[in-house]
C-alpha cells in the first residue's frame, strides 16, 4: 500500500468534510506487529475501535467528503503534534509497545514522511479544494473529525466512564453548542461530556492544525465504544449524528470564517 489514508465522495460539494485520525489498526509487515499480538492490535490502543465504519455511514448518509487515516495510531498518531514523543508511544494502557522502544530520530522522521504527512496534506488539499469551488465567505465548510473511546483503562482504581458520548472543542465553540444541546435533549436520555472524557484544550491537533488557525468552523466527537461494538450500535449513532449534523450544515450562519 503506497496510500496509507482513504478518500471517500471527494467530488461532493456538500460544505462538510468528515476525518477520521484512528480509523485503522493496520501495521505494514515491516514493523512486525510492534511485537504485539493479533488480539492486543484488536483492542482500542491501535485504532479507535467503530469508528470508521460511523464515518463511512456518515458520508454515505449525507452524501459528504470523508478522509480517514490507514495507519494504526502505533505506528504514528494523526491526532498528535508530530513533535510529540507520545505520537509513536512505547507504552500505551498499560501495554508495552516494543516496536517503539528507543526510536531514534531518523525513525521518527521516517514514519511522519511516510504515513503522517500523506494524511494530512490530503485533508489540505480538500479543504483548499472547498474554498476555490464553494463561496469563500459564506459557504466554508464545516471540519468534523470522529473518534471512539474505551470505558474502562487499564489503571489502578480506574473507574468507568459514565458518558455515552463527548463533544471535543478548543476556541470555536459554534458546532459544539449545537452538538451538545441536541444529543443533551434526546430522547434516550444521553450523558454528553462537554469536553470529557478527553479536552478538546489538550488532545485536538488535526483541528486545530487544519480548522482552528484558518477560522473554519469545527468540532470532534467522542463515542463510547461498547456502544459501537455492533452494527446496530453503529447505524445508531451513525444516524444520529447525520441528522444533528444536516441541520448544522443548514445553518447559514455557522458557514463563515471567524477567527476565536
Amino acid at each position: 500500500m503506497d496510500q496509507y489514508f482513504k478518500i471517500v465522495n471527494n467530488s461532493s460539494n456538500r460544505p462538510l468534510l468528515l476525518i477520521c485520525d484512528h480509523a485503522s489498526n493496520y501495521i505494514p509487515p515491516t514493523y512486525q506487529k510492534l511485537g504485539l499480538t493479533a488480539d492486543q492490535l484488536k483492542e482500542h490502543i491501535a485504532w479507535d475501535i467503530g469508528a470508521a465504519e460511523i464515518t463511512l455511514q456518515i458520508s454515505k448518509i449525507l452524501n459528504s467528503v470523508a478522509i480517514l487515516s490507514g495507519i494504526s495510531r502505533l505506528i504514528v498518531d494523526a491526532n498528535r503534534d508530530p513533535s510529540d514523543q507520545k505520537s509513536a508511544p512505547e507504552i500505551s494502557d498499560n501495554i508495552t509497545i516494543t516496536g517503539n522502544k528507543d526510536l531514534t530520530k531518523i525513525n521518527r522522521e521516517n514514519r511522519l514522511k511516510k504515513y503522517f504527512w500523506p494524511y494530512h496534506n490530503a485533508i489540505k488539499k480538500q479543504i483548499d479544494y472547498f474554498e476555490e469551488k464553494l463561496d469563500p465567505y459564506n459557504n466554508i465548510p464545516i471540519i468534523f473529525s470522529i473518534h471512539t473511546f474505551t470505558q474502562v483503562m487499564r489503571l489502578v482504581d480506574a473507574k468507568k466512564r459514565p458518558w455515552d458520548v463527548g463533544v471535543l472543542w478548543n476556541r470555536d465553540p459554534r458546532v459544539a453548542d449545537i452538538l451538545i444541546r441536541e444529543l443533551t435533549k434526546h430522547k434516550d436520555n444521553l450523558i454528553v461530556g462537554d469536553n470529557q472524557p478527553y479536552s478538546g484544550k489538550e488532545f485536538y491537533y488535526t483541528l486545530d492544525y487544519h480548522a482552528g488557525g484558518r477560522g473554519i468552523p469545527h468540532c470532534a466527537i467522542e463515542i463510547r465504544q461498547d456502544l459501537v461494538n455492533t452494527p446496530e450500535g453503529i447505524n445508531y449513532w451513525a444516524t444520529l449524528i447525520s441528522k444533528i449534523l444536516n441541520n448544522i450544515i443548514d445553518n447559514s450562519k455557522i458557514h463563515k470564517i471567524v477567527q476565536f
